[in-house]
């Protein structure tokens, strides 16, 4: 950037910073948004067979979403659909295994010949194993980063082209609040999360970059959830999320374009507080808070 062009910008930025921050506050106070109409679009929920991402799914099929169900476990995906059929809804379920590209292509196929454009992609499919880095097998790192974090890239580029040509579409990435706070027993996870909580910053500055603003991104951070990923926390006092008050945030977070979500609503304060201690005071908060998980790893249990 010329010199010039660089002092242009430092006289236009207080300029800017005041005229964003007002029309936050004017929306904040006037300007409330209303929910979009999700009515008929298809909603595709990777990780939807269990936890969050059922939860999800039944929300959207109740709105009268077209929802398509991706999960390893065909079971669990087949009980989902049906309870949104049960419902009146329309589900569509395809077993599809993330850590393998091919798949995914494959099924994405499927998905745009039998049942059209996606308009909501749900990244929601997640892995924990919970333990000492040291003490984890490479196959258990590995997996969780393409399960986490890679599969986000490929399902992104199979439905991304369409919504650009439609001019219009939505890419939900549920991350965690350990993608704003590392956490002990969770190296891997929360490596996985961050990476998913910058892929999703990225493509939205890339996607308004590249003059298409009208995709809509939304990030979901949530602290420990009874999912049954994690088995039980440090801070017993603490009680874990329910997939569905997670799910409820995701998809009204959805509906209003919000960029993140942070569940409970209140860490986002406390995370913009933290931001300002020492490093060593956030240690000693979340080390004398007893904030974490308990290990839950051993690798001779796993595959």
């Amino acid at each position: 950037m010329a010199s010039k062009e660089k002092l242009l910008m430092l006289l236009k930025f207080p300029f800017y910073m005041i005229y964003f921050y007002l029309e936050a506050l004017l929306r904040t106070i006037f300007l409330r948004p209303s929910p979009k109409d999700v009515r008929g679009e298809v909603v595709l929920v990777t990780g939807a067979g269990h936890g969050i991402g059922r939860e999800i799914a039944l929300e959207f099929g109740r709105m009268g979403c077209r929802v398509v169900l991706w999960d390893v476990n065909k079971s669990g995906n087949d009980s989902v659909a049906a309870e949104i059929k049960a419902a009146g809804g329309e589900a569509h379920p395809f077993v599809c295994d993330l850590c393998k590209t091919e798949d995914i292509k494959t099924v994405s196929a499927q998905v745009k010949k039998n049942i059209g454009d996606v308009d909501i992609l749900v990244n929601n499919a997640g892995i924990l194993y919970g333990g000492e880095m040291l003490k984890m097998r490479e196959e258990h790192i590995r997996r969780t980063f393409e399960v986490n974090t890679l599969s986000h890239f490929w399902t992104t580029k199979e439905f991304l082209p369409a919504m650009i040509k439609k001019k219009k579409g939505h890419i939900v990435t549920i991350s965690s609040m350990s993608a704003k706070s590392g956490t002990a027993l969770l190296v891997d996870y929360s490596s996985s999360k961050y990476a998913a909580f910058g892929f999703a910053e990225a493509m939205e500055e890339e996607m308004d970059r590249l003059g298409h603003s009208y995709i809509k991104f939304t990030t979901v951070c949530p602290m420990f959830v009874s999912s049954g990923l994690v088995k039980a926390t440090t801070d017993v006092d603490e009680p874990l999320l329910t997939p569905k008050r997670v799910a409820l945030a995701t998809v009204n977070g959805t509906l209003l374009n919000r960029a993140v979500v942070m569940i409970p609503e209140t860490l986002a304060f406390s995370l913009r507080i933290a931001a300002w201690f020492p490093r060593k005071l956030n240690l000693w908060l979340k080390k004398a808070g007893n904030l974490g998980i308990q290990p839950q790893y051993n690798s001779s249990k796993h595959d």
